[in-house]
């Protein structure tokens, strides 16, 4: 069931979105070689506890899973695309880490991913994080009312191919409000002018998984959470929680690091109040 939230259940959401920001903007700065994924995922835990929100990933047990997930963040380098565990992993220069994070604030979620690359950047690598925010951004600003769900999954998949990247296959954003993962699902790939009509008081994440390899399929590591790419090849997760209101999207979760493309290309847009 598809819940519509009012303005001050999207303000709320706005808040777990500041402190999603704030973590996540510190684990980037932390992020240097030498740093392990599981320091970064102390930070997160201690930063998070401070504001008196509670870490959304943690425990979390969904049907696939073999165990509860055991970490704060989601901490995913190199050909890992999403769900990684952090763990003692030293980064290294020049790897590509994406990190993904939600937190309830006062019964709220928000939900937010960035990718980064640790020191000295591959141009390709670069290239790759840059398209999966521009897909972002087309996604965002296609969030207005009236418009379709498939209208913001063409937007994604329009940017992602263009780029000649995969884009992981059954994955997508979601809704998100009183729980981490609720209806609908928001694909990233899909035909304009199809699916559910977008109405204002609807609160999803949007979050392109871009593959350099330009496949489209994955494979669970043994964990049974971390997803990596067919091929070996590098991969990139943006995210954002936004709002559909009626003058436009609303980025709730504007404080991650690396949204200034996504905030600044909707902005340029109209599409935010």
């Amino acid at each position: 069931m598809i819940e519509l939230k009012s303005a001050g259940e999207i303000d709320a959401v706005t808040a777990a979105g500041a402190v999603v920001g704030s973590v996540l903007t510190a684990v980037d700065e932390h992020a240097a070689p030498g740093v392990t994924l599981r320091e970064l995922d102390a930070l997160a835990a201690d930063l998070i506890a401070a504001t008196g929100a509670r870490p959304s990933f943690l425990d979390y047990h969904p049907r696939f899973a073999p165990v509860p997930y055991p970490g704060v963040i989601c901490a995913s380098v190199n050909d890992a695309v999403v769900h990684a565990i952090p763990d003692d992993y030293a980064l290294r220069d020049g790897d590509l880490l994406s990190v993904d994070l939600a937190v309830h604030l006062d019964g709220w979620c928000a939900d937010a991913a960035f990718s980064a690359v640790v020191g000295a950047a591959d141009p390709a690598d670069q290239a790759l994080i840059d398209t999966c925010e521009r897909a972002l951004s087309a996604g965002v600003a296609a969030a207005v009312p009236g418009a379709k769900m498939g209208d913001i999954a063409h937007a994604i998949g329009v940017v992602g191919r263009a780029g000649g990247y995969g884009l992981l296959a059954d994955h997508g954003g979601h809704g998100v409000g009183r729980e981490m993962h609720e209806d609908p699902h928001v694909p990233n790939e899909g035909k304009p002018g199809r699916g559910l009509r977008l109405r204002p008081g609807l609160v999803i994440a949007i979050e392109p998984m871009l593959t350099a390899g330009g496949r489209d399929g994955y494979y669970h590591d043994r964990d049974g959470w971390t997803l990596r790419t067919v091929d070996g090849s590098r991969a990139a997760h943006t995210e954002h929680t936004i709002a559909v209101t009626e003058s436009g999207p609303r980025v709730l979760t504007a404080g991650r690091p690396s949204g200034r493309l996504a905030v600044a290309a909707a902005q340029t847009a109209g599409a935010l109040r």
